[in-house]
């Protein structure tokens, strides 16, 4: 499945594998797997059929601002291992993009659409208490404009293209 990320900057990627490191029975992601879901591009056709539909929904998308909010979980997931300790993150803009790409593309039931939490995964499974434990930690919130957006490739885990803001 292809997905639209916001590219994440190097501190937020460091404070990932930092925290991951508290979590030895988790499956962490690992540098370069940390990304940011916007909207995944769910629907028919070829990537370069997904990739025109969503650059046209992008059309006049400025840069917008996105902050690290705070460490947090999902103690159950609709896909996958739980608990999922996550980087909370703050954007208003994000959301009401998301809003805007989920009426081009069906959002994914349970995790996009009203359920949408825009989040940068720490890692997967492990102990739930530990999971607990390490979303009371404070963090310094670090904050950044996002100028561009990424063609995700869930599949092979890597950047497909990319697109500049104001798109």
């Amino acid at each position: 499945m292809y997905s639209l990320n916001v590219p994440v900057p190097g501190p937020v990627g460091e404070l990932a594998s930092e925290l991951a490191r508290e979590l030895p029975a988790a499956r962490a992601r690992v540098r370069g797997e940390h990304t940011l879901c916007v909207k995944r591009l769910v629907g028919d056709g070829t990537y370069a059929r997904l990739e025109t539909k969503a650059r046209e929904a992008l059309a006049g998308q400025p840069p917008f601002r996105a902050r690290l909010a705070g460490v947090s979980y999902f103690a159950d997931v609709p896909t996958g291992t739980a608990p999922v300790v996550y980087l909370a993150v703050e954007s208003p803009e994000l959301e009401r993009l998301h809003r805007r790409l989920a009426t081009t593309f069906e959002p994914v039931e349970g995790i996009e659409g009203d359920a949408y939490v825009p989040h940068v995964t720490v890692a997967r499974g492990g102990s739930l208490a530990r999971a607990r434990a390490l979303a009371e930690r404070e963090i310094e919130p670090v904050g950044w404009t996002v100028d561009a957006l990424v063609f995700w490739d869930g599949e092979r885990k890597q950047p497909v293209s990319r697109v500049s803001l104001p798109a």
